[in-house]
């Protein structure tokens, strides 16, 4: 399995197109652009291009499926059933997808958004914006915080053995990195822990 990254420079974003050893099938995950470089990549190496996932329908990940799917005739794979213009093949928590050779296994974890999800395929976790290198999810509300933290850790840190993280946005890490340093856990712990107990008074 080959991995290939392309930054996204207009949203700051990351785009992978994960291949077969022998070129034969590719997919590609959150296309925040659809240029001249990942066209190069999958026409020269003449992957026939199996499916797009999006781990979540904010624009810095979507910008380009439009162009994706006026070239090819592929799948969308996402956790809404619309994104643009485009139908998707709708996928939940605990789905496990066989797209061609790629075993992929959906993993929602809400918060950043409510649609966010994480695609696990072999040891790469493509996490979206719900984890990054030391940090986790910007959050609309408290409420939306503790959902997304809660996800987290009951559903990715406790992975066994270690995983390679690639974020939508910023640099690679790993998973064994992220639960003993992610700075994003340890202010969301500090935060919850000095918020006073509800009190009523009769």
């Amino acid at each position: 399995m080959k991995l290939y990254f392309h930054y996204c420079p207009s949203g700051f974003s990351n785009c992978y197109i994960l291949g077969t050893d022998d070129h034969s099938e590719a997919i590609i995950i959150d296309p925040g652009v659809m240029d001249k470089n990942i066209l190069g990549l999958i026409e020269n190496k003449n992957y026939g291009l199996l499916a797009v996932l999006i781990t979540h329908d904010h624009p810095h990940h979507v910008r380009g499926l439009a162009t994706i799917m006026r070239i090819y005739n592929t799948r969308i794979y996402a956790s809404n059933p619309v994104i643009g213009e485009y139908r998707t093949t709708l996928v939940r928590d605990g789905d496990v997808v066989d797209i061609g050779s790629f075993r992929t296994e959906v993993i929602s974890v809400p918060g950043h958004s409510a649609d966010s999800a994480i695609f696990k395929i072999n040891r790469f976790l493509f996490t979206g914006d719900v984890l990054t290198a030391g940090l986790v999810g910007t959050t609309a509300s408290a409420y939306a915080a503790a959902t997304q933290v809660t996800a987290l850790r009951s559903k990715i840190f406790s992975l066994p053995g270690d995983y390679t993280v690639l974020p939508g946005h910023g640099p690679p890490s790993s998973l064994e990195a992220e639960r003993r340093f992610n700075l994003g856990l340890n202010v969301f712990d500090q935060q919850k822990n000095r918020r006073p107990a509800f009190r009523l008074d009769l």
